[in-house]
């Protein structure tokens, strides 16, 4: 995850060196003539010129959104596997979990503002939606949805999102992150993130080079807009929910409020020293509830987008969900303490059993507690040495050799250009005499340091 985090600032501080938060026209090329005005607004049309026009710019571009849709999954994955192993409950859990769920709405949030900065129709649609929805949300809506808009202007929006996006949004997960993570980075964790950032590498600018982002027509444009708005995946949910007929969107946002004080109390809640989820069935039964509704309501909503659900149509989808997860919960539950409560032969009970018998062992009965395991090592020089030349393979063969020669092929274009004819104006677009030559430069740079930190991976 840090990685990945890592990855999104570096990319996005490279694409803040073309991008214009601004909703009025441009000069930036976009597919007017040279030294004319932009027929769509300045955000749209640096966006499209980067994607078009920068070299490299279009997996540039890609692999930032494909990065901040990895960063999300892998923040909510975190959240569960903490969830399910009861992470709260170790020593000073309890303000980790805290400060790691104010980091998951600090990505959402992340998330929601960028997705208007390309200002397409499509994004602009569903961030006025979602401000809609946070309208509806009782005594503090309204104040939420004034620091998002402003004054109520598109260009007040804008910018507001894009200050939230670039300085303020990531200033606090930067400090979350620093808070939430209690193990030492040197030097354990910092060779065991090294080998796993090359890999993450290899793998996004692949698929990115691979599966290019297509631009889609700015706001205001009447180019074809789906009918039904249908938000980034991590917020489908919440989207579908008001298709429930009779569910009013301040219900809606009331219940999403709910779930995030529920996380944000669990440790409070959860009250047992118990951390293995076969010991905890009530809240074993609220994590796979919340990830089954989650799974459910996000498919259901990019597959049926807008359409109303009936009470009786939810019952049929949601009853035998949650009706599963309580057989599975339940028969999981018995199975276990079952089969713990017969000890191994010519073995003695350990501090295990005994805690699970809840104290009903009799006074009589002695305990001998199993010697004291060996703390097991973070990090294995042999380990770090095979993984390290897995990714370095990986790297090589999938993540950088096809965006390298994407590069190469855009440099060496960048010769066969005509040249400008005596007395013709000079280039309006916004980028200057060195423009072409930037991101060469920078993507050779970063191909002989990812190569160096390959060596050094190979060799420890």
């Amino acid at each position: 995850m840090l990685a990945a985090l890592a990855y999104q600032v570096v990319s996005g501080g490279l694409l803040l060196l073309y991008y214009q938060p601004s909703v009025y026209p441009t000069l930036t090329i976009c597919g007017q003539p040279s030294g004319t005005l932009s027929s769509g607004p300045a955000a749209w049309c640096s966006t499209y010129y980067i994607d078009h026009s920068v070299p490299m710019g279009a997996i540039l571009l890609t692999s930032h959104l494909y990065g901040a849709y990895v960063v999300i999954f892998l923040v909510l994955v975190h959240l569960f596997r903490g969830l399910y192993a009861g992470a709260y409950k170790q020593p000073g859990g309890k303000f980790s979990w805290v400060a790691g769920t104010f980091l998951l709405l600090l990505v959402l949030g992340m998330g929601f503002t960028g997705y208007l900065l390309t200002y397409t129709q499509l994004s602009y649609n569903a961030t006025q939606v979602s401000v809609t929805l946070l309208q509806s949300l009782p005594w503090i809506g309204g104040p939420l949805a004034s620091l998002v808009v402003g004054d109520g202007t598109p260009q007040s929006l804008l910018s507001r999102m894009f200050a939230l996006h670039v300085v303020l949004l990531p200033v606090a997960i930067v400090v979350l992150v620093f808070l939430h993570k209690r193990s030492p980075l040197f030097p354990g964790v910092f060779l065991h993130l090294v080998q796993w950032t090359l890999l993450y590498l290899g793998l996004l600018l692949g698929v990115a080079s691979v599966w290019l982002w297509s631009l889609p027509s700015y706001a205001g444009s009447s180019g074809g807009v789906p009918a039904v708005t249908v938000p980034p995946w991590f917020f489908v949910w919440v989207f579908k929910l008001v298709d429930f007929v009779g569910v009013s969107p301040g219900a809606v946002m009331v219940f999403a409020t709910l779930l995030v004080l529920f996380l944000l109390f669990l440790p409070f809640l959860d009250r047992s020293r118990r951390t293995h989820p076969r010991d905890r069935p009530v809240f074993l039964f609220v994590a796979n509830s919340m990830l089954g509704f989650f799974v459910l309501m996000t498919a259901w909503g990019e597959l049926a987008p807008g359409l109303p659900i009936t009470p009786a149509e939810a019952a049929l989808r949601l009853g035998p969900v949650l009706g599963a997860n309580a057989l599975a919960v339940t028969w999981f539950y018995h199975r276990y303490h079952r089969t713990e409560a017969l000890p191994d032969e010519g073995s003695h009970a350990t501090g295990r059993s005994t805690e699970l018998m809840d104290g009903l062992t009799p006074p009589s009965a002695t305990t001998r507690a199993a010697p004291p395991r060996a703390p097991r090592s973070s990090w294995r020089p042999e380990h770090f040495s095979v993984f390290g030349l897995v990714s370095a393979l990986f790297l090589l063969a999938f993540g950088l050799l096809l965006p390298c020669a994407l590069l190469v092929g855009a440099f060496l274009a960048s010769f066969a250009e005509p040249p400008k004819r005596k007395g013709e104006p000079p280039n309006v677009s916004g980028s200057s005499s060195a423009g072409p030559w930037l991101f060469p430069t920078i993507g050779f740079g970063a191909v002989v340091a990812l190569l160096a930190a390959l060596v050094v991976t190979v060799i420890l």
